[in-house]
């Protein structure tokens, strides 16, 4: 008995011991497959259900509209060429807040994690949060709006849900991705192929020159770079891979990757999906619909039309499960670098995920969903967005010239960020000059962080109490979520100063 009670014992012992990692950190279970899902379903959530509708109002004709989502795309593609050398020269998590710090210093990169952190995230989260529950809704209101409480209360429990799921298991969450990133691809295939066959049938009138470019007012530029802003929401997403370069599988070679793959992949979908769109309905009933898709569905599929809301609403819940993993990150990386509490900075023991940022950028969200009203923002998510892509992207050109001999693993051509970086100003520019109040209400949200930067970062001789409460706060935090600060990847905190350009390959 003795015995038998013994190695019982031995066995149990064993297993908490298989329960709890070696090494508490980030692990690394994002392959190239996983990684093509994240940026592929990041991109795919709610905007080419809601954007189609805003691009074709601010450029006034189905020809420019169409115009419109191709060179999102490309100008989308170009970006991701420069984020990919970023990623593999400075490979630490945390996207553009990350590489702006790293070039440009604290307090710049705490302005972009301020605004993505109060604003840019959250909000996006919430109106893709909201698209979700109103098509879940619609088959059950066929008749008129969803109740208000109804979808505010569906959105919080799907967000509350995918919260748990991310912070249960990091492989969990990328194969919920996996999955819905399929179905994703399925849902707008139904569109594209049903679309084909109206054009088959001969009905496509509405994208013949002749009609597709006839304008009852011809645009201007301000409104073209409108257009513009509403496809790049719904392109927003293409960098996210870049939020979690520590949990990549050899992201030297897989974040590239899957760049190349998924950015034109995306362009081709989006495309086929508007064309669809309009050879089946005309520009009034487009602008009239405040359900794309299930207008679509309810004209060409009859009977299966349900079949729409709920493949959109996959579509969706699969773009809040990537929201939140990387955004979560985004939090862990501004508390890794001392810019946000530490609490947020630390992972589960046993699972290894970041329960605080993942819970802080849920309660974000919710918080949003209450205010009210979300669409409305938008624009304000849409130029903040471009404007920390076009920082990003100038710090590249700066970087180059800082430290010349920098190891590059990918080196793009230096057309590729000035190309970028010229349609940048641009449509920024007219964004401007079209939309003052939008524009200005984004750089004051960005700005308010300048205080916030000297009072909380910078300042380093705060009272003993502020630090005893916070240290209070931090130690309770831990207790309740069971999270310890991450044993650092030795490859992780490697200087990427101290790597010279030995030999570097151009794409």
């Amino acid at each position: 008995m003795e015995g038998q009670n013994g190695s019982r014992a031995q066995e149990e012992e064993k297993e908490e011991k298989e329960e709890i990692p070696d090494r508490v950190t980030l692990k690394k279970e994002i392959g190239l497959l996983s990684a093509c899902a994240i940026i592929i379903g990041n991109i795919i959530g709610s905007g080419i259900f809601i954007s189609p509708k805003g691009v074709l109002e601010h450029s006034g004709s189905v020809g420019l509209a169409l115009v419109v989502w191709v060179l999102g795309g490309c100008i989308a593609a170009l970006g991701s060429l420069c984020y990919a050398e970023l990623g593999v020269t400075i490979p630490k998590s945390g996207g553009d807040y990350s590489y702006v710090t790293e070039i440009f210093g604290g307090l710049m990169g705490f302005l972009l994690l301020w605004s993505a952190v109060l604003i840019m995230y959250p909000t996006t989260l919430a109106v893709i949060a909201l698209t979700f529950s109103s098509y879940v809704l619609q088959p059950v209101f066929p008749d008129c709006v969803p109740p208000y409480m109804a979808t505010r209360m569906l959105s919080a429990t799907c967000l509350l849900l995918l919260t748990w799921v991310n912070c249960s298991s990091v492989r969990m969450a990328t194969r919920i991705q996996d999955v819905f990133t399929v179905g994703k691809l399925m849902a707008l295939g139904l569109i594209i192929m049903v679309g084909l066959v109206q054009i088959c049938n001969g009905n496509y009138e509405a994208l013949t020159p002749q009609v597709a470019f006839a304008m009852e007012r011809t645009p201007s530029v301000g409104q073209i770079a409108l257009a513009f802003l509403q496809a790049s929401f719904a392109f927003s997403g293409w960098n996210f891979l870049n939020y979690v370069t520590e949990e990549v599988v050899e992201p030297r070679r897989n974040l590239p990757r899957a760049i190349y793959i998924s950015i034109p992949l995306v362009t081709f979908v989006y495309t086929l999906t508007n064309i669809a769109y309009f050879s089946s309905m005309s520009p009034e009933e487009l602008l009239s619909s405040n359900a794309v898709a299930v207008t679509f569905g309810e004209k060409l599929l009859g009977m299966f039309s349900v079949v729409m809301p709920i493949s959109v609403a996959l579509s969706t819940f699969g773009g809040i499960n990537g929201y939140l993993f990387t955004s979560s990150r985004l939090c862990f990386s501004g508390a890794r670098e001392g810019h946000l509490p530490s609490l947020l900075a630390m992972i589960h023991y046993k699972n290894c995920t970041p329960i605080p940022a993942l819970l802080v950028c849920c309660a974000a969200t919710i918080v949003i969903l209450c205010i009210g009203e979300t669409h409305n923002l938008i624009n304000y998510v849409s130029f903040i967005n471009y404007l920390s892509y076009g920082v990003t992207i100038a710090g590249l050109l700066y970087y180059r010239w800082k430290k010349p001999n920098l190891f590059r693993p990918i080196k793009v051509n230096m057309l590729v960020p000035v190309c970028y970086l010229m349609f940048w100003a641009l449509l920024l520019g007219f964004s401007l000059y079209s939309e003052p109040v939008v524009c200005g209400v984004g750089l004051v949200i960005m700005l308010t962080g300048v205080p916030v930067y000297f009072l909380g970062v910078h300042w380093k001789e705060k009272p003993k109490c502020i630090y005893k409460f916070i240290e209070r706060m931090t130690f309770v935090g831990q207790r309740l979520c069971f999270v310890v600060f991450p044993q650092i990847d030795p490859i992780v905190i490697d200087d990427p100063s101290e790597r010279t350009d030995t030999s570097s390959s151009k794409s």
